[in-house]
């Protein structure tokens, strides 16, 4: 595991005084990017093309650009056709709607055929907010990562999925991204590494009692309270495991042997998402003890992303509260 962030403590971590993004910004401007450094990326949007930040690359080439209308099955059908005769489509919409709605299309046009289909999903999360449980995809990192050739990756921030979609837009696979609407804070940096399929260690003390597995609006909290929990004694290693899939089996497994527990956090339900990931890993390959942070069983409902961060104990403090308790079956 890297661990470009060690420099990182409390002031440089402090959140006003970093930039605040959305995950989806980051994608809007690395799509840009792709798409001036090859001709074959194309855009596709359910008449969101604002929301999912692809306006900008429908501007500047707008013969690339298509607007499918709402009509997710057939954003994505559309997108596997051109996919097989050489093109790369990202194809754009709330997450609920795709993949929610057009899983199907997506299984059997897209990965079945192994074409490299780029499926974005915006708005991913409970941080949606007041738009409430209709538009609160909690259950798409279960639904995508079972299909066989999907990768899927949930960046951590703005610069993070920014690498992503240059990353993505290169590999040739289908691939599910999944962003945020909310802001929040960009702690990584252009020097960063990112690579899909291989963890990075943002946090770590030099002997560490507990390994905590972040993946996107959770990464931040997490490193909070690895340095609060510091400041109590208790040392923890955080890592961001951006890629579910392809998972980083051997970090997992070498996080779990210097710790000797773990607490895996995600904005997504506990059933299926990133922790069950690690735990399918790791009662495989070195079983310990593992605590949860991740919503369990029940829909969203609406709020600020703050307020339902809380209510539903996916913030800091929750994820301190499961260090504690992992430490105690240790």
């Amino acid at each position: 595991m890297l661990n470009p962030l060690a420099h990182l403590n409390e002031k440089t971590l402090d959140e006003k005084s970093l930039d605040q993004k959305a995950t989806r910004d980051g994608f809007g401007i690395g799509l840009v990017e792709a798409g001036k450094r090859d001709q074959n990326v194309v855009a596709l949007s359910a008449d969101l093309k604002e929301s999912t930040r692809v306006e900008e690359f429908a501007k500047l080439f707008p013969d690339r650009f298509f607007e499918m209308g709402v009509a997710e099955q057939n954003l994505a059908t559309v997108a596997s056709g051109l996919a097989n005769y050489g093109k790369i489509p990202f194809i754009t919409s709330y997450a609920t709607f795709s993949p929610g709605r057009n899983w199907e299309q997506i299984r059997t046009t897209i990965a079945l055929n192994d074409v490299p289909v780029k499926i974005v999903g915006c708005h991913a999360g409970l941080t949606v907010g007041p738009d409430g449980a209709t538009h609160q995809a909690i259950e798409d990192i279960a639904t995508m990562r079972v299909i066989s050739n999907m990768t899927v990756i949930v960046p951590c921030d703005a610069s993070e999925a920014r690498k992503a979609t240059l990353a993505i837009a290169k590999t040739g696979k289908p691939t599910y991204l999944r962003l945020g609407r909310s802001n929040v804070p960009t702690f990584t940096t252009d020097a960063t590494p990112f690579e899909i399929g291989k963890a990075v260690t943002v946090f770590e003390s030099e002997t560490s009692d507990v390994g905590i597995i972040a993946c996107g609006s959770l990464v931040y909290p997490a490193i909070l309270a690895a340095q609060e929990l510091g400041n109590e004694g208790i040392n923890v290693t955080v890592v961001d495991l951006h890629t579910i899939k392809p998972i980083d089996r051997d970090a997992l497994i070498a996080l779990a042997k210097s710790t000797g527990a773990i607490v895996t956090a995600e904005e997504h339900q506990l059933m299926g998402g990133m922790g069950s990931a690690v735990a399918e890993v790791l009662a495989e390959e070195h079983p310990v003890p593992i605590e949860f942070v991740a919503i369990r069983d029940v829909f969203g409902q609406s709020g600020t992303p703050a307020e339902l961060m809380a209510y539903y104990k996916l913030d800091k403090d929750s994820i301190k509260v499961a260090v504690q308790d992992v430490l105690k079956r240790k």
